[in-house]
């Protein structure tokens, strides 16, 4: 197999589960060096009821053909994150995917309705980690490197809930920012949506394996268009081997575009299109979504100063 990423460095920040373990084992698929971060080690989780390690992230790594190394990092605490990279010194690629909310999201509750402590903690979790990442990061990125913040949806729709919503547009906001900052070095910023992510914690909450995932699909149709975190993975290190990525700086680009343009494709040989599902099987919401990217790129487009690429 090719390793376009050979000789890079990657850090993937928030690398435990779901998109991050995902990422950091397709950029060691395509033979990158990944630095695995985040609080979950063998004997100390980081978040409660859940197994998964970022010791087991850096072996998937390795067994793809990277080199995984693990390295327990705390994103809230500035001093953590400013060792991670005096050890990891000049890289090329960082994924901001810190995140550790999902036992703080209380759905179909308003924000005077949610618990205040809960909401202020998962910005403390998703956006001021992304922020002090960046923060120590970005002056150790090479020339040629690429930034992705990992959000949830390319349209400017509302999220479902108060807390969650600003996070994940947030995040959105701020690869645009750094898109703007980071001209001149010669580094992309952009963010990226997985599709409908067939995480380890979703397929608990369906109560299946990723052995038979699709029985799930009697309890929610649309899960037949699920994927998995290999998936966009492999859209993002399609992106990173790119030489022309910059034309894509300042984007929010959905995992499903990426394994198009890049014909890249999941653990089972599939395309994931949850986009084109949509469009096929539930029309109205497809319509409602396009009217919605509609709307965030004429937002976007009132900002004043040009938009890139």
């Amino acid at each position: 197999m090719a390793k376009p990423l050979a000789g890079k460095i990657a850090v993937v920040a928030g690398a435990t589960r779901g998109a991050g373990r995902g990422i950091a084992t397709a950029l060691g698929e395509a033979g990158a060096t990944v630095y695995c971060t985040g609080r979950s080690v063998p004997g100390s989780p980081g978040m409660k009821n859940r197994p998964e390690t970022i010791n087991e992230t850096a072996e998937l790594v390795t067994a793809r053909g990277g080199k995984g190394i693990p390295l327990r990092v705390d994103h809230t605490v500035p001093a953590e994150v400013a060792s991670l990279f005096e050890r990891v010194g000049e890289f090329d690629i960082l994924i901001n995917d810190i995140w550790g909310g999902d036992d703080l999201i209380e759905w179909g509750k308003k924000l005077w309705e949610t618990k205040l402590e809960d909401g202020l903690l998962l910005i403390d979790r998703a956006i001021k980690t992304h922020i002090i990442t960046s923060y120590y990061g970005l002056p150790r990125l090479r020339s040629g490197g690429l930034v992705v913040e990992i959000t949830d949806g390319d349209a400017y729709f509302y999220r479902g809930h108060f807390f969650y919503d600003l996070v994940k547009t947030s995040v959105i906001r701020m690869a645009f920012a750094l898109s703007q900052e980071l001209k001149g070095r010669g580094i992309t910023s952009v963010a990226v949506t997985p599709g409908f992510l067939r995480s380890e914690w979703m397929l608990d909450h369906f109560g299946v394996t990723e052995a038979n995932w699709r029985d799930a699909a009697t309890k929610m149709k649309s899960f037949i268009a699920s994927e998995t975190p290999l998936f966009v993975g492999r859209g993002i290190a399609a992106l990173a081997a790119d030489p022309n990525v910059a034309t894509k700086n300042g984007r929010v680009i959905a995992s499903w575009d990426l394994g198009d343009e890049y014909r890249v494709t999941d653990v089972d040989g599939s395309r994931p299109h949850f986009v084109r599902w949509l469009r096929e099987n539930e029309p109205t919401v497809a319509e409602a979504w396009k009217k919605l990217d509609d709307t965030f790129y004429s937002y976007w487009g009132t900002m004043p100063y040009e938009m890139p690429g």
